[in-house]
């Protein structure tokens, strides 16, 4: 059998805030093609890991390599190959829609008339035309959350990395976004994508990493990691934490 190409490596990651360790020396492989999962509590570490493996954060210690170039060494073409929607982005919320994703393309240095056919497309894909004019300050949270999505895609990243991407996102917009993201990967894209949302996870992903506490506590195809019970079942007993729930009696009604 032929080694699977690695979309993301990580090695030793680590990031300091203070006394805390947020991240402690994580290392990963993200197969590239896959549909890769990383859930974990609150505080868990997700959102630094992925913010140090994007470009977004530099780490204490540590590489990040995605299709064998160097995020940190080489951030021009790393970040070339990424498309990344980070959790509580801060947009340039006075451009409309539509200009906020042509600048994302512009941006990319991409010809102008290439962008002006993508953005259409992406903004019809994601049911956001009749908005494209509307300023992006006006936008409700989950359409922030998918104009932000379509400047994440508008230069085909070989791969996408998304944190917490159906957060305030309605039913039928977050079914489409998946139809998107399944079709990405299906023609050879790779996806990561971190989620409290257990069920999600289990019914996207094909391989899945539990992190608490800045370590990885379990990682794999996510059949592995659900070693028989749910996803959910499993992360709990990975990560721990359930609370007693004796006690307020005071909420019973009879």
């Amino acid at each position: 059998m032929s080694t699977p190409l690695i979309a993301l490596s990580i090695r030793g990651l680590a990031k300091r805030f203070g006394t805390k360790i947020a991240v402690d020396g994580i290392s990963l492989d993200v197969p590239a093609g896959s549909f890769f999962g990383i859930v974990g509590p609150n505080g868990a570490g997700k959102t630094t890991t992925l913010s140090m493996a994007t470009g977004l954060l530099r780490p204490d210690f540590g590489t990040a390599v995605v299709h064998g170039v160097d995020v940190w060494a080489q951030p021009l073409q790393a970040k070339k190959l990424m498309g990344i929607l980070p959790d509580g982005v801060r947009l340039f919320d006075r451009l409309s829609g539509e200009q906020l994703v042509t600048y994302a393309g512009l941006l990319r240095g991409m010809d102008r008339d290439v962008v002006a056919a993508r953005v259409g497309e992406l903004l019809a894909a994601l049911d956001l035309s009749q908005d494209a004019g509307t300023l992006v300050v006006d936008y409700s949270a989950g359409m922030t959350k998918k104009i932000a999505l379509a400047s994440a895609l508008i230069h085909a990243p070989k791969i996408l990395v998304l944190d917490e991407p159906f957060e305030s996102v309605d039913p039928v917009s977050a079914a489409n976004i998946r139809d998107i993201l399944d079709r990405y990967v299906a023609t050879g894209g790779t996806v990561i994508v971190s989620s409290h949302v257990m069920d999600l996870v289990q019914r996207m992903c094909d391989h899945v990493a539990v992190i608490a506490g800045g370590r990885i506590l379990a990682a794999g195809t996510v059949d592995q990691v659900r070693a028989g019970a749910t996803l959910e079942e499993r992360f709990v007993q990975l990560v721990g934490g359930r609370s007693q729930t004796e006690g307020l009696e005071w909420l019973r009604t009879s």
